[in-house]
C-alpha cells in the first residue's frame, strides 16, 4: 500500500516538474494585452508598425549573406507576443553558416531563388531538403541548421520565430572566435594548434 502511494507521489511530482518546464519553454506569459516601453503610458497604431524592413524588400541581395530582423531589439511591440521575423538575403553561392536558435523553432518561407537547407537532430541525423519559391521548411527549436544558396541566382527568404528574441548562436563563431583555448579545440577536433589558428584567422577576416 505504501509502495503504491509512493509511486503515485513520484508520478505527480514528475508530472508537475514536466508541466513547469513546458510552461517556461517559450517567452514568459504577460498579464496585459501588450508591453509598453518604460515611461510610455499611451501609444497609437504606429507603435505596432515596424517600417525598418522597407529598404530591405526594395533592394537586391548584396555581396554576402545578410539578415534583417524585426525582433524585440528592433520592434519593441513584439515583447510579450512570442513572435518575430527576419528577412534573409543570399547572393548566389552564399551560406548562412550552421547555427542554432535556443529559444524558438524557425519557420522559413522561400520567396525567391533556390536553397539547400538542413538541420542535425540530437541523434546526429542530418535532414536536408532542396527548396524552391513557395516552399516552407521548419527548423526545430535549438537544433543546429544552415541554408546554402547553391544555385546560380540569388535567393530571398522570410523566417518566422515563436519568440520575440529567438537568439542566434553561430557555430563557427562560438567555437573558433569566442576565446576557447587553442589546445582545447585542437584536442576536441583531433587536429593541431596550427590548424585551429588558421580557422580562427579565417573567421577574423
Amino acid at each position: 500500500m505504501q509502495l503504491m502511494a509512493l509511486h503515485k507521489l513520484l508520478f505527480f511530482l514528475l508530472l508537475s516538474f514536466s508541466a513547469s518546464h513546458v510552461a517556461t519553454a517559450g517567452d514568459p506569459d504577460i498579464i496585459s494585452d501588450f508591453i509598453l516601453p518604460p515611461n510610455v503610458t499611451a501609444v497609437d497604431g504606429s507603435f505596432f508598425t515596424y517600417t525598418g524592413l522597407r529598404p530591405v524588400v526594395n533592394s537586391p541581395p548584396g555581396a554576402s549573406f545578410s539578415v534583417s530582423k524585426a525582433a524585440a531589439a528592433e520592434f519593441p511591440a513584439v515583447l510579450g507576443q512570442s513572435v518575430s521575423l527576419a528577412v534573409l538575403k543570399y547572393p548566389a553561392g552564399s551560406v548562412n553558416p550552421p547555427h542554432t536558435h535556443p529559444r524558438s523553432a524557425e519557420l522559413l518561407f522561400l520567396v525567391q531563388g533556390y536553397l539547400e537547407v538542413g538541420f542535425v537532430d540530437t541523434g546526429n541525423n542530418l535532414y536536408t531538403q532542396a527548396l524552391q519559391p513557395g516552399d516552407v521548411f521548419v527548423f526545430p527549436k535549438g537544433l543546429i541548421h544552415y541554408q546554402y544558396c547553391n544555385s546560380g541566382s540569388a535567393a530571398v527568404a522570410v523566417s518566422a520565430f515563436g519568440s520575440a528574441n529567438a537568439g542566434t548562436v553561430s557555430v563557427p563563431k562560438t567555437v573558433f572566435a569566442s576565446g576557447v583555448d587553442d589546445e582545447v579545440l585542437a584536442k576536441s577536433f583531433k587536429t593541431d594548434v596550427a590548424t585551429i589558428q588558421k580557422l580562427k584567422a579565417g573567421l577574423a577576416n
